[in-house]
């Protein structure tokens, strides 16, 4: 699958983002073959042991065509991936409770 395929730029459009969070508590991770296939399409070395999962954007398009095209085999150990839609324009950040993640309207905070 070509990240860059079409559906993305009409996501895009249409005014939706997809975002890779994990659903249940344990955390996000790949699988080693999902790591392999997003270190391919990214042009990163998987073998380099200062790259690891936790680098990548969740929206990024390497990604979204890993969890695509792997489904449930991309899932790592004790992780549950799935993509979520949001709006575009949302400035979002991923939020997270032992492990198990959303997407969440960032926004300000004081103490």
């Amino acid at each position: 699958m070509d990240p860059c395929d079409e559906s993305e730029i009409f996501r895009a459009l249409r005014g939706v983002r997809r975002v890779v969070i994990n659903t249940c508590h344990g955390g996000f991770s790949l699988s080693d073959q999902a790591w392999r296939r997003y270190c391919k399409l990214a042009g990163w070395d998987p073998n380099d042991e200062n790259l690891h999962a936790g680098m990548i954007a969740r929206d990024d398009v390497n990604l979204l065509a890993v969890i695509d095209e792997l489904g449930i085999t991309a899932n790592g150990d004790f992780a549950e991936l799935a993509i979520v839609e949001i709006p575009w324009a949302v400035d979002w950040v991923l939020q997270e409770y032992d492990g198990r993640e959303w997407i969440a309207e960032r926004h300000r905070t004081w103490p």
